[in-house]
């Protein structure tokens, strides 16, 4: 028994030593190729710094916005238990909410085609796919020679099919997606939306571009729905000589006048904005920094595996 402890508190102690031994040794190998590992975090650290100043400046413009409560949303609920059936044939919404509808409008913000054709109506396809950085003297968007030609007004940019020439739509679209965000905060179903841009100019006009688009566009879906179902009420009124019949399809009519008249004066429709979006000062990235930061470790971590590869492999020879 004593043996066998004695043999365990040998080969602990010899564990030790070699640690021991291989700590200093790693010490020592470190310290005579200091100089290799200065040189390789230098480059590293030289390489970083090159790469961050390139890098143009991003400026975020951001906003914060309200779903805003529906006028009459509580009558419609109201005939939706009585009416329901009838509504529907007629393409009526009653059961609809604000929150159902700026879910709604949130989605339609992130679809593609609400994008495409944000960017067909607005012609930010240049500012979109070649911009390359912002004078801030002439407040003037700097446009990457080999993509477009500002002077022309040319897109000159060369590809492969099926790329053209001009960016495609379906392009600009993924490039969207990279600069936009849009999403809703569970807890108090307040909406934040914002661009990323060169330009603190461009960001803040797009930002409310958006906003207005969405605005106007489920404003003009919903007038035209109602403008629909009224239609198909109005027909059957006139086909119907039964009074309670004819109180609902009044009831429903004047629902869906309401909503053509609220559409009518009211601007914000889906969303009311609580913060505007502002032309930002400070940038938002790169984090030049950081970037300095990163570079050095990462060298000083390289530099000094590839002295202890060198070390080890020369001891092992």
């Amino acid at each position: 028994m004593s043996q066998s402890i004695k043999q365990s508190e040998i080969r602990t102690d010899s564990m030790r030593t070699n640690d021991e031994i291989d700590l200093k040794e790693i010490t020592v190998a470190l310290w005579e190729g200091k100089w290799l590992l200065i040189a390789i975090a230098f480059l590293f650290s030289l390489i970083s710094v090159i790469y961050a100043v390139t890098l143009p400046n991003i400026y975020k413009s951001e906003a914060l916005l309200s779903p805003v409560e529906q006028d009459g949303a509580n009558n419609l609920s109201a005939l939706a238990g009585q009416f329901g059936g009838l509504a529907s044939l007629a393409g009526v919404d009653l059961g609809g909410s604000s929150n159902n509808k700026a879910k709604l409008a949130i989605e339609i913000l992130k679809s593609r085609k609400f994008i495409t054709s944000f960017i067909e109506r607005h012609e930010i396809l240049p500012d979109l796919m070649a911009a390359k950085s912002w004078d801030i003297k002439s407040n003037t968007i700097i446009y990457d020679d080999d993509i477009y030609s500002s002077e022309e007004k040319k897109w000159v940019r060369e590809v492969e099919l099926p790329f053209k020439q001009k960016p495609s739509y379906q392009e600009g679209f993924k490039e969207f997606e990279k600069i936009f965000y849009v999403g809703e905060d569970k807890e108090t179903g307040m909406v934040t939306i914002f661009i990323e841009h060169v330009s603190p100019y461009v960001a803040q006009n797009w930002v409310n571009w958006l906003i207005q688009d969405i605005n106007s566009g489920m404003k003009e879906r919903d007038v035209k729905e109602a403008e629909l179902s009224t239609e198909f009420l109005t027909k059957q009124l006139e086909n119907t000589d039964i009074s309670e019949i004819q109180s609902i399809l009044y009831q429903l009519i004047e629902e869906q006048a309401k909503t053509i008249m609220f559409a009518n004066v009211r601007e914000e429709y889906v969303f009311k904005t609580i913060d505007p979006a502002l032309v930002m000062e400070e940038k938002e990235k790169p984090k030049r920094a950081l970037i300095c930061i990163l570079g050095a470790f990462l060298g000083s971590m390289l530099g000094a595996i590839i002295v202890l590869v060198r070390h080890f492999s020369v001891r092992k020879y």
